[in-house]
C-alpha cells in the first residue's frame, strides 16, 4: 500500500491482468453486438437478432454430429435460450470491461464457455483442450486477482456497501 493511501500500488502484473480483462470483455461484447446487429463478421445482416434472426441457431445447429449435438441442437433458436445467451454475452462483456462484478462474470462466463466446449465434443483440433476452456481459466484468474481494480471500477465497486455485504457481487 502507498503510505497514507488506501489504494494498492499496481505493478506490471496488474496491468497484464487488466489488459486480459478488457480484451476478454471485448470478445464477449463484440460477439453480442455482431449477433444483435449483424455487422457481417460472424453474423450476416439478414440473420441479425434485430432482423428476426436467432443468435444461437448457427452455432447450436452445427453441433448435430457431435457427441452431445442432439441436446444442444434442440436448444437452437428457442427464444429463452437466445435471451439468456445475449444477456450473458452483454453482461459478462460489460462486467469485464468495467472491472466490476468479476466473480459473477467469471462464474457465468465459465459456465457459458464450458457449455460451448461440450457442444463441440469431440474436438477436431485437440483431444481435450480448446480456447473455450482456456478462456474459462482466464476468467477465474481475473476474478481471483481482482483484475478490475486496475484500469477499472473494481476497487470502487468493492467498497460499496452492497458489495461488502454480498461478496459474490465483487
Amino acid at each position: 500500500m502507498d503510505a497514507g493511501s488506501s489504494r494498492a500500488v499496481t505493478g506490471p502484473v496488474d496491468h497484464v491482468w487488466a489488459v486480459a480483462r478488457i480484451a476478454l470483455g471485448w470478445i464477449f461484447l463484440w460477439a453480442g453486438l455482431d449477433k444483435l446487429f449483424g455487422w457481417g463478421f460472424a453474423t450476416p445482416a439478414d440473420r441479425a437478432w434485430i432482423h428476426g434472426g436467432s443468435p444461437t441457431t448457427g452455432f447450436l445447429t452445427g453441433t448435430g454430429d457431435h457427441a452431445l449435438g442432439g441436446f444442444f441442437s434442440g436448444l437452437a433458436g428457442q427464444p429463452w435460450v437466445d435471451w439468456l445467451f445475449m444477456i450473458g454475452l452483454f453482461g459478462i462483456g460489460l462486467a469485464l470491461v468495467a472491472g466490476a462484478g468479476l466473480r459473477i462474470a467469471a462464474a457465468t462466463g465459465g459456465l457459458l464457455l464450458v457449455l460451448m466446449w461440450a457442444a463441440e465434443l469431440p474436438l477436431t483440433t485437440n483431444p481435450f483442450l480448446d480456447e473455450h476452456l482456456v478462456y474459462a481459466v482466464v476468467l477465474a484468474g481475473l476474478a481471483l486477482v481482482s483484475a478490475g481494480d486496475t484500469w477499472g471500477i473494481g476497487r470502487w465497486w468493492g467498497d460499496t456497501p452492497i458489495v461488502r455485504r454480498h461478496l459474490i457481487l465483487k
